[in-house]
C-alpha cells in the first residue's frame, strides 16, 4: 500500500466488490484488527471497510484532534475510493465518529451500530489527564493498564494471548496520534443533537463495561428516536473481541433488517415505509430499561454571541480544567461575581484567545510572572494547565531554572516545591 496522505485513513477492505459497503470504525488505542471475528461472517452479505486511527496499526502518524476532523478524513478516503453510502458500526471513538456522521453527514449513512459509545465519554479533565501521562510517561501506563480496561478479569485470565494482542496494541501506537485522539474525546459532546439522529440504530454494550457501560447506552437510546438497545451479557468495552459471535449475530441482525434505502429525489419518498426498516434485537428479553436522559446543554446566559465571556469561559475551561472552573465559579457570590466575570472575558476571552502566542508560550510566560510575584496557589493550577497546554515537566523545570536568574533563588525554591508536587500528582499512573 502507498503512502496515506494526510487527509485520509489507512484503510482495507474485506468481501465481494458488488456487495454494498458497511465500515468498521475501531476504539482508541486498537487497530482495524479488533473486528477480526466478525468479518468472515458480515462478508457473506457486506463489503466491509475497515479503518486505523491516525498512528495507530503502523498508519502514518498525522494526529487528528477532533472527532469532527476523523470523520472528515474517512469521509475524503471514501470519496476516493467512490463509496458514497454505507452502513457504519463503530466502537467507542469509532462510535463519536458514527455519531458523527449521523449528525453532520445523514445522506451518507444507511444504517448505524454504535458500540460502547457514549454522547461524552467521560469528562474533558479525565482525557487531558491522560494525555499528560502519555506526554510524560510514554504509552506504557496505558497499555498495562488496557486488559483491566477492555475486558472482564475472568476473561484476561483465561485469554493470555489476547490480553497480551491488547497491551502490544496500545504500546506500539504513536504517542502524539494518541493523545490528540485523547483531545478529540474530551472535546466531544453529541449530547444536544441526538434528537435530530434519523437513521435505524442500534445501540449496543458489554454488561461489565466500566468505562461507557449500559447507563451511556441508555442515554443514546433515550435521546436518538426509535434506537434500540442490546446488553451483551459477560462482555466489558472491547465487546466485538471479548464475545465475537454474539456482536456479529447482532449486527448481521441489525444491518440486514435496518438498511435505510436511499432516498429518491424524483418522487421524494424511501423504497420502503419507515415501518418496514427497524432494527431488530437479537439479545435476549430483558426488562425494559429506565433512560438516562442527558442533562440539556445550558444556555449562554445575557451574554451575546459575540460577547467575549462565552469565548473565554471555553478557554479558560480548556486550559485550567471543568473542575477548577466550576469550583471557582460555584464560589463566586455577589462581592465577588463581577471580579469572576472580569477574568474571564478580559484575560481569558481576550488576552488567552489572542493569535500572537500559542498556549504552550502562554503557559511559560504565566509561570514566570506568577514566580516573580510569588503567587504560589495560582501557580499550582497554572503548572496543571501547562502540563494540558503540552509543556513536559523536563520544560517546566527549564522555565522555574530560567526564573531563578531573573526573579531570584527564594522565589524559585518555594515555586519548585509546588511545581513537583503538581507535577507528581498529574504524571502518576493511576493504579
Amino acid at each position: 500500500m502507498s503512502e496515506t496522505p494526510p487527509n485520509t485513513l489507512q484503510y482495507r477492505f474485506d468481501g465481494p466488490e458488488d456487495a454494498p459497503v458497511l465500515i468498521l470504525g475501531p476504539s482508541l488505542g486498537t487497530t482495524w484488527h479488533m473486528w477480526d471475528r466478525q468479518v468472515p461472517e458480515l462478508t457473506r452479505q457486506w463489503r466491509v471497510f475497515r479503518f486505523d486511527l491516525p498512528g495507530h496499526g503502523g498508519a502514518p502518524a498525522h494526529p487528528a484532534g477532533s472527532v469532527g476532523e476523523l470523520t472528515g478524513r474517512l469521509l475524503a478516503t471514501l470519496e476516493g475510493l467512490g463509496v458514497q453510502r454505507f452502513g457504519y458500526a463503530g466502537c467507542a471513538l469509532g462510535g463519536a465518529v458514527g455519531i458523527e456522521l449521523a449528525l453532520r453527514h445523514p445522506e451518507r449513512l444507511a444504517s448505524l451500530a454504535l458500540l460502547a459509545a457514549s454522547p461524552r465519554f467521560g469528562t474533558a479533565d479525565e482525557f487531558r489527564r491522560r494525555g499528560v501521562i502519555v506526554r510524560t510517561n510514554g504509552l506504557d501506563p496505558i497499555a498495562r493498564s488496557a486488559p483491566e480496561r477492555w475486558f472482564t478479569g475472568g476473561f484476561a485470565a483465561a485469554q493470555p494471548a489476547i490480553t497480551e494482542w491488547a497491551v502490544q496494541m496500545v504500546r506500539t501506537t504513536d504517542p502524539g496520534c494518541y493523545i490528540a485522539a485523547c483531545e478529540a474525546l474530551a472535546s466531544f459532546d453529541a449530547r444536544a443533537g441526538l434528537g435530530s439522529v434519523g437513521v435505524p440504530t442500534l445501540v449496543l454494550v458489554g454488561s461489565e463495561d466500566q468505562v461507557t457501560g449500559p447507563a451511556e447506552a441508555r442515554t443514546l437510546v433515550a435521546g436518538i428516536p426509535d434506537a434500540r438497545l442490546a446488553v451483551v451479557p459477560g462482555a466489558s468495552h472491547l465487546v466485538p473481541v471479548e464475545q465475537p459471535a454474539a456482536v456479529t449475530d447482532l449486527l448481521v441482525r441489525h444491518f440486514s433488517t435496518a438498511w435505510q434505502p436511499a432516498y429518491d429525489t424524483a418522487t421524494g419518498q424511501t423504497a420502503l415505509p419507515a415501518a418496514m426498516v427497524q432494527p431488530v434485537l437479537a439479545a435476549p428479553p430483558q426488562p425494559a430499561p429506565v433512560a438516562e436522559i442527558a442533562p440539556a446543554v445550558p444556555a449562554q446566559g445575557t451574554h451575546a454571541a459575540s460577547d467575549p465571556y462565552d469565548t473565554g469561559l471555553k478557554v479558560r475551561r480548556e486550559v485550567l480544567g471543568d473542575a477548577h472552573v466550576d469550583r471557582i465559579l460555584a464560589e463566586a457570590d455577589d462581592f465577588s461575581g463581577d471580579f469572576q466575570e472580569l477574568v474571564t472575558r478580559y484575560a481569558w476571552g481576550e488576552v488567552w484567545d489572542r493569535p500572537g502566542l500559542d498556549r504552550r508560550t502562554r503557559s511559560c510566560v504565566t509561570l514566570t510572572a506568577l514566580v516573580a510575584g510569588g503567587h504560589l496557589d495560582d501557580l499550582a493550577f497554572h503548572t496543571r494547565a501547562a502540563l494540558r497546554n503540552g509543556l513536559t515537566p523536563d520544560e517546566i523545570r527549564e522555565v522555574l531554572l530560567q526564573a531563578a536568574v531573573y526573579c531570584g533563588i527564594p522565589a524559585a525554591n518555594a515555586a519548585f516545591r509546588v511545581a513537583q508536587r503538581v507535577v507528581r500528582e498529574e504524571t502518576t499512573p493511576q493504579e
